[in-house]
């Protein structure tokens, strides 16, 4: 197989990358109606009980709990986890960050990932597309807590030429819920 270089990952990569979403989204069209509304409660609150939940979609207790089981088996539920308000943690600022590395190598992507993940307060990074390499979402306090981020981390981060920060004034939206 022929393989192209794409943004310092392999096509061949990116194509097998293809076939597993492929995979996942069938997994996802394969659900009937009622693994689909175990989902959408499990989505708005994961903290109800089975025996609950089963009410909810109508289902026995043992019979929904097969299904919640196997939908954690198929990797369509990666984990239960509980939202934290940003604000009343103290990191109610958001900031969304566009990254360009100096160069487009395999070692310099694997070395901006590996220091990406230990940046304080990064929720999300991403690669991407376009005019930049990757977009990070950070959570802080405050400007000045950002300000001291950006001075002690972000400026330290391997390969970069380009940071730009967009500090979000108003979040429209922000959900956890994939829609089914």
């Amino acid at each position: 197989m022929n393989a192209i270089k794409v943004r310092g990952i392999q096509a061949a990569e990116a194509a097998a990358g293809a076939t597993t979403a492929s995979a996942e989204a069938d997994a996802l069209h394969a659900l009937d109606r009622i693994d689909r509304a175990i989902l959408r409660q499990l989505q708005t609150d994961a903290s109800i009980s089975n025996v609950a939940l089963a009410a909810k979609v109508k289902l026995s207790a043992p019979a929904c709990l097969r299904r919640v089981e196997r939908l954690k088996e198929s990797g369509l539920i990666r984990g239960v986890v509980a939202l934290i308000d940003p604000k009343a943690a103290g990191a109610g600022m958001l900031v969304i960050i566009g990254v360009v590395l100096d160069r487009s190598t395999p070692e310099s992507f694997a070395a901006f990932e590996k220091a990406a993940q230990k940046v304080a307060g990064c929720m999300e990074c991403h690669v991407v597309t376009g005019e930049f390499d990757y977009f990070m979402t950070i959570r802080t306090r405050d400007s000045d807590s950002f300000n001291r981020l950006h001075a002690e981390q972000l400026l330290y981060l391997p390969g970069v030429r380009q940071i730009r920060s967009f500090m979000v004034l108003k979040e429209i939206l922000s959900t956890t819920k994939f829609p089914l």
